[in-house]
């Protein structure tokens, strides 16, 4: 096809002129995914203080929803997993595509790049939602410096966890400094910290997506959703009941799932009259999330890309734990590990869509994006200037991003842009999505 040669042409002018970037080898690590959780649902409540929090909660409030447990076991102020250390890499529990291999970070730059330049040249917002540590923000501002339109951009960082903020800054700036404190209202000056990198670009942290500034924005939400609290629903008896986190009355300390007797004001609301599955998962934080940022795209410009694992709305179980990079029951010392669940893409699309404000491009698998980037292309260039050592690590990791049986096939990626381009878009075909209809 005449457009897809054309952009291929396109993509490889961006490459060549990212040549001189040194490369970084990050060292490999043993990625595990399952999209089961495991059938022993009662464990040992340990020690530690997010377990007892949530122990004393539910004896004196009652079962709570699968909801209430992951907001509390990952971003409780003092307690939450996520708040307290760096829970990424080789020394944590459990590693992302950036710190995989740099050309993850490398094509997500190119792409960025690419759809930027066919709508405008003028200043955006690189914002960025749950930036682990930093490194995928990193690798996308390493593209726009070597080309030279650095200076163009603003990076805005929203992320809730004091630990992995400072992480960031260390990673990012040279210098940067705290504007309040967590947890104190920053609606006047919007961020609480901010930070400027070795090139001069200006980097902002906010709380909330609410917070930032209404500008022309590119947002990047990698391995985000699927963090995001979700209800679980399971039909019984012709009905729908939800699934709640109890206290086994019969062993003491243990956790335990339990069935509401009745349908839930969650599940009247949320499960539609059409469902053909018996158990779903439903995240309304990430439908919330979606629709504001569909709004913000109509009303002051941009585009987003969302990478996650995930399906389009035919999986039912996926609730899990990682810790150590091992999958373990969710239910198993709160607080000590990952909890997540695959994200529904077919609940994104239909949020973003809905009103007619945006367009949808994907989801397409990693693998497939990857490739029509000219992550080839790229791997070849570097693995003419590396050593051996270098080169086996190289390879190591554009393996684990691309492989159908590691992260390939069950990562997937997906495309908003304001329903305005709709028309543009048609001549100049988005990247890595050129065999998918938008919608």
């Amino acid at each position: 096809m005449k457009t897809s040669t054309t952009m291929r042409c396109l993509i490889n002018k961006y490459i060549k002129k990212i040549l001189k970037l040194q490369i970084e080898p990050i060292k490999s690590s043993r990625y595990l995914f399952s999209s089961q959780i495991l059938n022993d649902n009662v464990k040992n409540i340990d020690s530690s203080r997010s377990s007892k929090h949530l122990y004393a909660k539910i004896k004196s409030c009652g079962p709570i929803s699968v909801a209430d447990y992951m907001r509390e076991a990952l971003t409780h102020p003092t307690q939450g997993y996520y708040m307290k250390r760096d829970v990424f890499g080789s020394k944590g529990d459990f590693i992302t595509s950036p710190e995989i291999s740099q050309l993850f970070g490398e094509m997500i730059g190119i792409w960025v790049f690419s759809e930027w330049k066919k709508i405008t040249n003028n200043n955006f917002q690189l914002v960025e939602l749950g930036p682990g540590r930093g490194t995928l923000s990193k690798s996308i501002l390493k593209i726009f410096n070597q080309l030279k339109v650095a200076d163009k951009m603003t990076i805005h960082l929203v992320e809730i966890s004091p630990a992995l903020s400072e992480i960031q800054a260390n990673n990012l700036c040279i210098t940067s400094k705290k504007n309040t404190q967590f947890g104190v209202d920053c609606n006047n000056i919007g961020h609480y910290q901010e930070g400027i990198t070795d090139n001069g670009v200006k980097v902002f942290w906010y709380q909330s997506i609410e917070h930032i500034p209404k500008k022309f924005s590119i947002f990047i939400a990698h391995e985000f959703f699927d963090a995001l609290p979700i209800h679980k629903f399971q039909k019984n008896k012709n009905t729908w009941s939800e699934i709640f986190v109890d206290i086994d009355k019969n062993i003491d300390n243990k956790f335990r799932f339990v069935l509401s007797k009745t349908p839930t004001l969650s599940s009247r609301v949320f499960i539609s009259d059409d469902e053909k599955r018996d158990h779903v998962e439903i995240s309304p934080q990430s439908m919330i999330i979606i629709e504001y940022m569909a709004n913000f795209l109509y009303n002051y410009g941009g585009f987003s890309l969302i990478a996650d694992y995930g399906h389009n709305g035919e999986k039912t179980d996926t609730f899990r734990a990682f810790k150590n990079h091992q999958q373990q029951d969710p239910l198993l010392n709160p607080g000590t590990a990952d909890l997540t669940a695959d994200v529904d893409f077919s609940m994104i699309k239909n949020t973003a869509i809905k009103n007619n404000k945006t367009i949808v491009f994907g989801p397409v698998n990693q693998r497939d994006f990857l490739l029509q980037m000219g992550i080839d292309i790229r791997l070849k260039i570097l693995m003419d200037k590396i050593n051996d050592e270098e080169k086996s690590e190289l390879k190591s990791g554009y393996h684990m991003i691309i492989d159908d049986d590691k992260m390939g096939k069950c990562f997937k990626l997906l495309a908003m842009f304001p329903s305005i381009l709709a028309e543009h878009l048609k001549k100049w075909p988005v990247a890595g999505f050129l065999n998918d209809n938008c919608k």
